[in-house]
């Protein structure tokens, strides 16, 4: 009988939001929180040290503050828009979405009395045009820590998030310092004096830069304003939002080698050589963690199950990216999600091919696609990103989604994955289009498995059958691979807006066909994603002790903690 430290942290999806929307009592459909499955995140704290299990509380704490400003930011007043719903169940919804908008359903509405979701959510007047917003002359505006507002006149104002956000922000900085005291890492010490500076001045870089020279800790804090997908105007504005972390330490030592073969990978790309100029750094990590908190902007509907971090392309430049594999998370999809849907949707000769391992590694190099390609335009129109406007984030996840799969299938040949067959990495990422779909059009990974889902079929790399039954051809596949992923390179290399704007909307919508076979998945009654309930329980008395006693001080709030013994 072996005693284990394990932590159970059951976290809800609920976050708090402003909007200036028309409001009015009343709910839509009932059992709509059903959708989103259930699951206790857990990890192994046997390998902490005392003050890392310390510094968890705090973090959480942190966190939830995230989850307060990302509610500001995507709709405004939680309490006002709880207050005016009565059913439990769309109450729940709405803490799963952040607001009264379905995000994996286009953010339509389901609380009676709402419009479509704004496109500026709060980070720009409500009211404020495109003309109006580019005759503003104040440089910041595109910043993705600013806010635009009106001042008496009506006139469009900047403002950084440190001045919109004070309040909040500087309880952060309060907690960070806590923090600080506790830490006995010197590379975790840097990283939190650092971001503290970072909440103050809203300039990330340099605690970018410290987060990526963090490579003895084995916990992790990913926190601040990070992602700018909530901002459907000019993808312009990064939400808040924060990631617990604990590090599977055996198994990220498994994925340190593919870190120095990322300049060979990207010189096989399937494009001109032109579209692959950039050399990634290779002070890159692959590591696997298992999440214990989830907050803000990546637990809003969709749960993020990998992060590839930092955006910066300074910081990529210079030192590469981080790739955070959230190897608990993306078992709880798989499980709940993708295999029901293998059930449903492949010829069943092939869904021996469907399997847990293809997944972690298509999910694992997704992250390591992000930071392939190029970065600058080959045609001096500038950075890709400016470039690509509106399409950008669109675009990068289909870069990503493609080039993961590419990648794999690449290492298998070369031996290097050893585990599966590219059969199975191919039937899984087919299986993974049914469940991304599913995110809606308004999601920017949507519509980026949607574009593939078109683009795989009219290559011909599967059929269906009269009963909405696919049978993959492999071969084809891997054609329909290297095309979709050369045309994607050259697409953002070329800075070609327009050409990916009428593209997208081709091919990023739904056919009748997939409309079909998604309503079947769904009349199954298969979760469209997953949820986390609230609480702590931690699964070892001592470790209880020293965590309940640091939280007691640190906590604003006291966490549900209880003290058990794991027997194996």
């Amino acid at each position: 009988m072996k005693k284990t430290f394990l932590l159970i942290i059951i976290l809800s999806c609920s976050l708090f939001m402003p909007a200036q929307v028309t409001k009015s009592k009343g709910t839509a459909d009932k059992g709509k929180s059903s959708t989103f499955a259930p699951y206790r995140l857990s990890a192994d704290l046997s390998h902490l040290s005392k003050s890392e299990k310390e510094l968890i509380p705090i973090f959480i704490e942190i966190a939830n503050i995230m989850d307060d400003l990302f509610w500001k930011q995507t709709y405004g007043d939680k309490q006002k828009l709880m207050e005016q719903i009565t059913e439990p169940d769309i109450r729940t919804y709405a803490e799963i979405n952040y607001g009264p908008w379905d995000r994996l359903n286009d953010n339509k509405p389901f609380v009676k009395g709402y419009d479509a979701k704004p496109d500026v959510c709060t980070y720009y007047p409500l009211d404020m045009s495109e003309k109006e917003f580019e005759a503003c002359k104040d440089k910041n505006k595109n910043s993705l820590y600013t806010v635009l507002r009106r001042d008496e006149k009506g006139n469009l104002i900047v403002r950084w998030y440190h001045e919109e956000y004070k309040e909040e922000i500087e309880k952060v900085c309060s907690l960070l310092d806590k923090a600080i005291s506790i830490t006995d890492n010197p590379e975790m010490k840097k990283y939190l004096t650092e971001r503290k500076k970072a909440f103050e001045t809203d300039d990330y870089f340099e605690s970018d830069m410290a987060w990526m020279d963090m490579k003895n800790s084995n916990i992790d804090f990913v926190v601040g304003p990070i992602e700018n997908y909530d901002d459907k105007f000019m993808e312009a504005k990064a939400s808040y939002e924060a990631f617990v972390l604990v590090k599977d330490v055996e198994r990220s030592k498994q994925l340190a080698h593919f870190v120095k073969m990322l300049p060979d990978i990207q010189k096989i790309l399937p494009c001109d050589p032109k579209y692959k100029t950039f050399v990634p750094g290779t002070e890159s990590d692959l590591n696997v963690y298992n999440a214990i908190y989830y907050a803000g902007d990546c637990n809003a509907g969709s749960k993020t199950i990998a992060i590839n971090l930092p955006n910066d392309d300074r910081v990529q430049a210079k030192k590469g990216a981080r790739r955070l594999q959230l190897r608990n998370s993306m078992q709880a999809k798989f499980d709940k999600i993708m295999r029901p849907i293998g059930k449903t949707v492949l010829n069943p000769d092939q869904l021996k091919h469907l399997k847990f391992d293809a997944f972690f590694w298509n999910v694992t190099f997704h992250e390591v696609g992000h930071g392939l390609g190029i970065k600058e335009t080959v045609n001096k129109k500038g950075s890709v990103d400016d470039a690509m406007k509106t399409e950008k984030t669109s675009w990068e996840e289909a870069k990503a989604d493609i080039l993961g799969l590419f990648i794999v299938c690449h290492l298998i040949d070369k031996k290097e994955i050893t585990n599966i067959t590219k059969e199975d990495a191919i039937t899984t990422f087919i299986t993974g289009l049914f469940r991304s779909v599913r995110f809606g059009s308004a999601s920017s990974h949507g519509k980026a498995n949607m574009m593939c889902y078109n683009v795989m079929k009219e290559q011909g790399a599967f059929t269906r059958d009269e009963n909405g039954i696919y049978t993959i051809n492999f071969e084809k596949a891997e054609k329909a691979i290297s095309y979709w992923a050369g045309l994607i390179l050259k697409t953002q290399g070329d800075g070609d807006f327009e050409f990916a704007k009428k593209f997208r909307e081709k091919n990023g919508m739904m056919t009748p066909e997939l409309q079909k076979d998604i309503q079947r998945i769904n009349e199954a009654g298969i979760p469209r994603d997953i949820r986390f309930k609230q609480g702590l329980q931690y699964m070892d008395e001592q470790a209880q002790k020293t965590i309940d006693a640091s939280s007691k001080k640190s906590m604003s709030a006291p966490m549900n903690m209880e003290a058990k013994e794991k027997k194996e």
